[in-house]
């Protein structure tokens, strides 16, 4: 690695992981708190303080969560009208997106393996990408290309047959942006729409429209409000949705109990201090939120609910009259927690009967209980069954289809959930697909299309010849890294359209041409978009500007590039793509063609923000066949735990076999880290594993010891070991980093992977 080159450049050094030992016993007592506002007040007093403020005060959503703040009625009110509403997160992204551009001359100093050197963190903080590079075959260096023989390339590569051309997506765009690509991509014959939801609440939205016909939450913010129970599974919403954080401390001030079911202890999740009650954060310490905490064995939650399933039968707290009005299938779900035995279900997940049993006695006394879940249920083998058993006890409780209760999935990325229903799926929905054939004059190819993971199997199979990226990070968000990058190099062309630099460019690199294409983000579009929130409501995004304005800048929007792009590739018949630069039109045609968004047509005239039609069931008649909601047997999963021999090493080799489960740091949003170090789980850098104390004990190691962590796909080395509130036999280290130990085994239903449940063996 170089460290400095002609024009006063120089790369960020490699890492040194190397620290000094930090002890995790010295970490925080109460998640938020102190450190958010000291953050608050150094990102307020920068050199970007005045821009981070104004961005954070613009009409448009949040660029970070799902539960997607702003809109028109401001940066810092939710769609209840509510003021406080912004988080470190929201300014985490908005300071990265405020850096300077990136210089005109930049890439002609560092070749793509200087590149490659850099960690998720360094490659983010190179700034801001505004102009078009393309690395070519052969070639060593990105360079400038024009957008001229960006639209020329595109044309050659757009052309190829149907099935041989694929899109992966991110929930960073506008709805506008999702309605179109799904349009061009279908418009050429494609189903092959692979999204970032695929690789984490594709199971959420597969259980749920079995269960109750809508894959999404049935809880609106006003809904959650009126709850006295909140079971929340899978998920550290301290970090990831720390507004949600504000509600749960409204809903314990009212004496309303949070049940918590997570293998691991997250500080947040014990007591939490949000500046948007700052009495209470600055003189009380924060406010508690748990009022059980669970920590089950992971990957054993089907055998958690139904062991809450059998007690609330023990207990009679299971509502027959609701069962046989509201739901089919209830008979055989009964019978099967009747019949199985607490000592399977004990032995599975690790809990005892009695801590079941309080939490089946809590749930079935509290009149209004919402269940919410995050990525730990969801990324397993056995997803789809996981939503399913959390859905089967909302429903023998009566928990579903009432204001204040019902199931709650707690989306990642701030417009994920509206990439689905603008039809950015391999799994569209019949309304949706005749919608389209009257909008484009043709049937929507009916082929199977490739998940996300699916995307991956065909590009090594050289089945993909051309692919278009608009936001995400595929390289980084698959398992087994090593074949991932394998699997992108035998695409030939792929266009990556981003706002700032991510491993991705420099490892997922094309057989051909590797095309980086700048755009602007959300607060800087010319024009009105949409997002919508994991709650179902639709904001609307005021027009912004860039401060990208230097002589080198050459942004557009997402919306300008597809448009171009689509233009070219399908002429005007039968939808005249240029006049879909309009994104009011765009509104116009996602009226017509989306169930639930007839809303948003009028948006631009009403500038009335709204609560998508059909997905917030306040009443117990659901969107399915006959209106009752479709329960069946969720088996319990059988967790296998391999011997040593599995990872290659005899069974005399010293060293432990574990359960990893991988996730995000406190400083981190998706694949983006902002800070390498998670003071919460006493977790200094990235090159970490946080372990129980006795089972570091037990085989002979010691905290902050160096060890290696080997999987069934790969190895790292001078892994730290640092002790943390983490189950027994379970294992915690930051994603993607790890993400190269792993192979992908997925979820049969949702070909989602099981990032929460991968054997290691610490050596």
């Amino acid at each position: 690695m170089h460290g400095g080159f002609g024009g006063g450049y120089s790369l960020f050094p490699v890492p040194c992981y190397m620290t000094q030992p930090t002890d995790s016993h010295n970490s925080p007592s109460t998640g938020g708190g102190l450190p958010v506002l000291q953050y608050w007040v150094e990102k307020s007093i920068s050199p970007q303080g005045l821009k981070i403020w104004e961005k954070l005060n613009h009409q448009s959503s949040c660029l970070s969560c799902a539960w997607g703040t702003g809109g028109q009625k401001g940066g810092f009110v939710n769609e209840a009208g509510e003021y406080l509403q912004r988080c470190m997160k929201s300014v985490e992204a908005i300071a990265a997106e405020l850096q300077e551009g990136i210089k005109a001359d930049f890439f002609q100093y560092f070749t793509i393996q200087e590149l490659q050197q850099l960690d998720s963190q360094q490659c983010d903080h190179l700034g801001r990408l505004s102009y078009p590079i393309i690395l070519r075959k052969n070639s060593n260096y990105y360079e400038r290309i024009s957008w001229k023989e960006v639209y020329q390339i595109a044309e050659i590569e757009f052309q190829k047959s149907p099935e041989r051309i694929a899109s992966y997506s991110s929930g960073r765009s506008s709805n506008e942006a999702a309605f179109l690509l799904q349009l061009m991509m279908r418009a050429l014959g494609s189903n092959n729409l692979a999204d970032c939801s695929d690789l984490c609440h594709a199971p959420s939205t597969v259980g749920l429209k079995e269960v109750f016909g809508s894959g999404t939450s049935m809880v609106s913010l006003e809904s959650l409000k009126e709850s006295d129970c909140v079971v929340l599974v899978g998920s550290n919403a301290p970090a990831n949705h720390p507004r949600l954080m504000n509600e749960l401390i409204k809903i314990r001030d009212k004496n309303g109990k949070i049940i918590i079911i997570n293998p691991q202890i997250e500080i947040g999740l014990v007591k939490f201090a949000s500046p948007a009650f700052p009495i209470k954060s600055l003189l009380k310490g924060g406010s508690d939120i748990s009022t059980l905490y669970l920590q089950p064995i992971p990957g054993s939650d089907v055998a958690v609910f139904v062991g809450i399933q059998k007690s609330l039968i023990e207990q009679n707290l299971i509502d027959f009259e609701y069962l046989n009005h509201h739901t089919d299938g209830w008979q055989e779900v009964i019978q099967n927690a009747e019949n199985t035995t607490w000592k399977t279900i004990t032995q599975t997940c690790g809990l005892s009967q009695e801590e079941i049993e309080e939490v089946a006695y809590t749930i079935g006394k509290s009149s209004k209980v919402v269940f919410a879940w995050a990525m730990g249920i969801t990324h397993h083998t056995n997803g789809v069954d996981n939503v399913k058993s959390i859905a089967n006890t909302a429903l023998i409780t009566g928990n579903a289809g009432k204001l204040g209760a019902g199931t709650m999935p707690i989306r990642g990325h701030s417009n994920v959930q509206g990439f689905g229903s603008m039809g950015v799926t391999i799994r569209l929905s019949e309304s949706i697909k005749q919608g389209l054939k009257e909008l484009l004059g043709q049937t929507v190819t009916e082929t199977k299309g490739y998940s996300a993971r699916g995307l991956i199997t065909a590009a090594l199979e050289q089945k993909i010849d051309t692919l278009f990226c608009l936001g995400g990070n595929l390289y980084a968000a698959n398992p087994d890294l090593t074949e991932t990058k394998q699997a992108l190099s035998n695409i030939k062309t792929i266009f990556y359209v981003a706002t700032k630099p991510n491993l991705g460019h420099f490892h997922g690199l094309a057989q051909e041409n590797t095309i980086i294409l700048p755009v602007f983000n959300r607060f800087e579009n010319p024009h009105r978009t949409t997002t919508e929130s994991g709650n179902n409501f639709v904001r609307l995004n005021e027009p912004g500007t860039t401060h990208l304005n230097s002589p080198e800048a050459d942004l557009i929007s997402e919306v300008e590039l597809i448009t171009e792009i689509a233009s070219r590739l399908l002429g005007e018949n039968p939808i005249h793509w240029k006049r879909l630069q309009d994104t009011q039109y765009i509104r116009e045609l996602i009226a017509k063609t989306i169930p639930g968004y007839s809303k948003i047509a009028e948006i631009d005239q009403s500038q009335t923000e709204f609560t998508i039609d059909g997905r917030i069931f306040t009443k117990p008649h659901f969107a399915t066949a006959n209106g009752k909601a479709q329960m069946t047997i969720t088996p319990l999963p059988q967790l296998i735990i391999p011997n040593k021999e599995f990872f290659g090493v005899t069974e005399d080799t010293p060293g432990l076999v574990l359960i990893l489960g991988t996730g995000r740091g406190y400083g981190q949003h998706n694949t983006v880290v902002y800070n390498s170090a998670d003071k919460y789980r006493g977790m200094p850098h990235r090159h970490c594993i946080l372990m129980n104390l006795e089972d570091i004990k037990n085989a002979g190691f010691q905290p902050h010891q160096r060890v290696k962590v080997r999987g069934d796909a790969g190895e790292l080395e001078h892994i730290e070991i640092i002790a943390g509130n983490i189950l027994p036999g379970a294992a915690f280290m930051f994603y993607p980093e790890a993400n190269i130990l792993f192979k992908a085994q997925i979820d049969p239903l949702s070909e989602t992977p099981a990032y929460k449940r991968v054997p290691i063996f610490v050596y």
